[in-house]
């Protein structure tokens, strides 16, 4: 139970923490029509990812609840999805690495279009 706490907890930090780098470096710098603060908020989530794993995944710790489910699943989802692409890289699925990369933009893509088409009519 401690553990969903913790999930808990580090969702709601992080997804506050998205909406703030999100809106503060969109309105820092604004390139034409590229998401930047979304793009940034990815890429972050994405380095944090790595450090949080490296160091808690090795050690049995409550906090990688805290900060790697809790926190970057609740800063970005984008992390996560990385992460997974390193471990089949690492453990040498390529089939499955772009098989997955692939499925996941285009049908991810496509579920955007057809809610948005959906919820139009």
């Amino acid at each position: 139970m401690r553990n969903f706490f913790y999930i808990f907890i580090g969702g709601g930090l992080g997804s506050v923490m998205r909406f703030l780098v999100s809106n503060y470096t969109q309105k820092l710098w604004t390139i034409n029509s590229f998401p930047l603060g979304t793009f940034v908020v990815n890429m972050i989530g994405c380095f944090l990812i790595g450090i949080f794993s490296a160091y808690f995944l090795k050690v049995d710790n409550h906090l990688k609840f805290l900060l790697i489910t809790g926190f970057c699943g609740g800063f970005t989802t984008f992390s996560t999805f990385s992460a997974e692409n390193i471990s089949l890289w690492e453990n040498g699925n390529y089939v499955v690495l772009a098989f997955y990369i692939l499925l996941s933009v285009i049908i991810g893509f496509g579920a955007v279009y057809l809610g948005l088409n959906i919820a139009k009519n």
